[in-house]
């Protein structure tokens, strides 16, 4: 959801038809943590890239999409664009729960880094996505029916392995919470002090 202005928060996801090919499930979902890959980037370009934004634009998914094999998809209509203008967002965001750094910038939207020249960008941003699509970042899940999965939007990259055929049906139910209140500090102190006062 980095392409909204508002991120999203955390993101529950309940399995009702997984598609399977003889024998083997299909259609696994791949996440990547994003806290553990900040820490691990070098002091340099942590120092670097502090205080650095990120523009994150939903045509960069969609024109990537166009290209899959068998794709039909046409190009945004304007009204589209209109919709889903591009969002800024800091590049490293510090989790409101957490309190940790969170590499904010995916391979699925983020599209410049702000304060760099172009080459420089997109040579960053290369850096970056290779960096944080390592296996040891990485957790695949393989679904089975009736699994509901929750994760933490804002510190977690999650992205759909597209394995199967459109005859090869897979329904997924999906309920989002938006940060919409949550990065405002008098907000979140006051939330938890009420949890705890429970």
């Amino acid at each position: 959801m980095s392409y909204n202005p508002t991120i999203g928060f955390l993101n529950v996801l309940f399995a009702v038809k997984v598609p399977r090919r003889d024998g083997r499930v299909l259609g696994a979902t791949c996440f990547v943590n994003t806290q553990a890959a900040y820490e691990d980037l070098p002091a340099e370009l942590k120092h670097r890239l502090a205080g650095a934004t990120a523009t994150h634009d939903f045509n960069k998914f969609w024109e990537n999409m166009r290209r899959r094999p068998g794709s039909t998809r046409g190009p945004m209509t304007e009204e589209q664009r209109r919709r889903r203008p591009p969002s800024v967002h800091p590049l490293v965001l510090t989790h409101p729960i957490s309190g940790r750094p969170v590499l904010y910038c995916n391979p699925g939207y983020a599209v410049r880094i702000n304060e760099l020249d172009e080459v420089e960008s997109e040579r960053t941003l290369e850096r970056l996505f290779a960096h944080q699509l390592q296996p040891r970042y990485q957790y695949t899940h393989r679904w089975t029916e009736g699994d509901v999965l929750v994760w933490d939007h804002i510190g977690t990259l999650h992205n759909a392995v597209p394995d199967y055929g459109p005859d090869e049906h897979r329904l997924m139910k999906r309920c989002q919470v938006m940060a919409d209140r949550i990065f405002d500090p008098a907000f979140l102190r006051r939330h938890l002090a009420a949890a705890a006062s429970r």
